[in-house]
């Protein structure tokens, strides 16, 4: 099950029936499904401050991101926590020249790729991770 919630803001997620169904189609792509049951992914929406503090905590970095993701499977079942800024995600979508739905999918999706295993610490996983991204985001549902 997908669900989506939020802390310290206000934020209504509007299209919640639609990005379930792309990102369960995501993980049937990825074969995870194939593997494991999906338990539970819980998507929630923050400020700035609520992940800096996250970061700080259970990362050590000391820096402001858009996203922090908590693998929570284990091994028959695939879950997790995926923290988004959305204070990130507005910037970031006047940085790129995105719309905010669209910055907003790509840092949902950049969380369940890391859930499903993708990194991103080097140049060569952020290609592909941004490779990864750009593909799904393709395959999104017109009405997400």
């Amino acid at each position: 099950m997908i669900r989506y919630f939020t802390e310290d803001i206000t934020f209504i997620f509007k299209s919640k029936r639609a990005c379930s169904k792309w990102i369960i189609s995501v993980l049937h792509e990825e074969g995870i499904l194939a593997l494991k049951k999906l338990a539970d992914i819980s998507f929630i929406f923050c400020s700035d401050d609520y992940l800096l503090n996250l970061n700080r905590k259970f990362l050590s970095h000391d820096y402001y991101t858009d996203v922090i993701t908590f693998d929570n499977s284990e091994q028959s079942t695939f879950s997790g926590d995926i923290f988004i800024s959305l204070d990130r995600v507005r910037d970031n979508a006047l940085t790129y020249n995105q719309s905010f739905n669209d910055e907003l999918h790509r840092v949902m999706i950049h969380g369940i790729l890391h859930l499903v295993g993708y990194d991103d610490l080097s140049e060569l996983e952020q290609s592909i991770m941004r490779n990864k991204e750009d593909y799904y985001l393709s395959k999104r549902i017109l009405d997400v």
